[in-house]
């Protein structure tokens, strides 16, 4: 376990630090290899496909990358990063770096593989593994300006869209998932320090709820009902955590949006700016149905009290409470962004 979790870290840092694309084709490589292992350790057929799933498209976007590369070492003459890129292989690269990712319309494995995977290793896909693609996406900024508009709007639309019936929790965050990482996107051709502010808040917000779920080891929305008497605290904090991952003010998750929507409009694009905030509405509602499941209805068991005596959890919960504060009480610090 040890070796994989390290080389899970060495491959997001190896893509961090190179300057040459086979470099960080070798970093994002190495991070797939190593939680495949990972996610296929219970053995579940659900996890087997996840993990087939993932590999296949992982696989192929990393061949993508390399291709791309190659054809803009091949026009250009340089393997760089920080040089500008061709325009072809520009685009290419950009929905290769989606399709890792999980942005619309190249999103349809996400929600699929995270199904499969427990609440630990869908919390490692869902932050850690998000980091390293969007760190390239960053360095070849600013390209094609159609094609990433086109990638941030559908994925906030599908993010809201996707998550409306879901009872899964794991597919909703999947979506909620998609979600984010499309306002990301959407701002990051103007500003990339602000899209990297918003992937900073979102990942402690997806950090707690996925720690919730966990606490509570509930996958669907039913199940939550009967939190309040195994958590009553959690279950009080929970709905603020999933209002700020809506991104309601006065809670941290507003932050990002707000100034992502300020950015938006400084560029003079509103129309994308006003479709953006809509589709805010959509995931606003299901993070609200779960908050309300959870908080305001009461299990179908007759649970009349909460539990008299419990046994002492072994779980830590100080990386919790950490999380869930910074979640939801991050909005002063605003200013200091700015």
């Amino acid at each position: 376990l040890s070796i994989l979790l390290l080389s899970l870290g060495l491959g997001t840092t190896l893509t961090f630090a190179s300057s040459h694309w086979l470099l960080a084709w070798m970093g994002l490589e190495i991070s797939t290899l190593a939680i495949i292992p990972l996610m296929s350790q219970h053995h579940h057929p659900r996890a087997v496909e996840a993990t087939t799933k993932y590999f296949i498209t992982q696989a192929a976007a990393a061949a993508l990358i390399l291709f791309a590369s190659t054809t803009n070492a091949w026009i250009t003459g340089q393997w760089d990063i920080n040089f500008d890129l061709h325009f072809f292989p520009a685009s290419m690269l950009t929905m290769a770096l989606a399709l890792k990712m999980g942005l619309a319309p190249v999103h349809f494995w996400l929600p699929e593989v995270l199904q499969g995977l427990d609440l630990t290793t869908g919390l490692i896909l869902s932050t850690w593994q998000k980091l390293a693609p969007f760190i390239l996406m960053c360095q070849i900024m600013p390209v094609n300006s159609s094609l990433i508009t086109f990638l941030g709007v559908t994925s906030t639309l599908v993010g809201g869209w996707g998550g409306l019936n879901q009872t899964q929790l794991r597919k909703i965050l999947a979506y909620s998932s998609i979600a984010h990482l499309g306002w990301m996107i959407l701002v990051m051709q103007f500003n990339q320090q602000l899209a990297l502010l918003a992937l900073i808040i979102y990942i402690p917000m997806t950090f707690s709820t996925f720690m919730i779920f966990k606490t509570n080891s509930s996958t669907t929305v039913n199940t939550l009902a009967a939190s309040w008497a195994k958590t009553p605290a959690l279950t009080a904090i929970t709905p603020m955590i999933l209002l700020s991952l809506g991104g309601l003010p006065p809670l941290s998750g507003f932050m990002p949006k707000w100034m992502i929507l300020q950015e938006l409009t400084k560029q003079n694009i509103p129309l994308t700016a006003s479709i953006a905030a809509l589709s805010a509405l959509l995931s606003l509602y299901f993070y609200l149905r779960v908050s309300y499941a959870m908080t305001l209805t009461i299990s179908p068991n007759n649970l009349n009290a909460t539990t008299p005596w419990r046994l002492q959890t072994t779980a830590s919960t100080l990386p919790l409470a950490i999380s869930a504060t910074i979640s939801a009480m991050l909005l002063p610090l605003a200013p200091a962004t700015l």
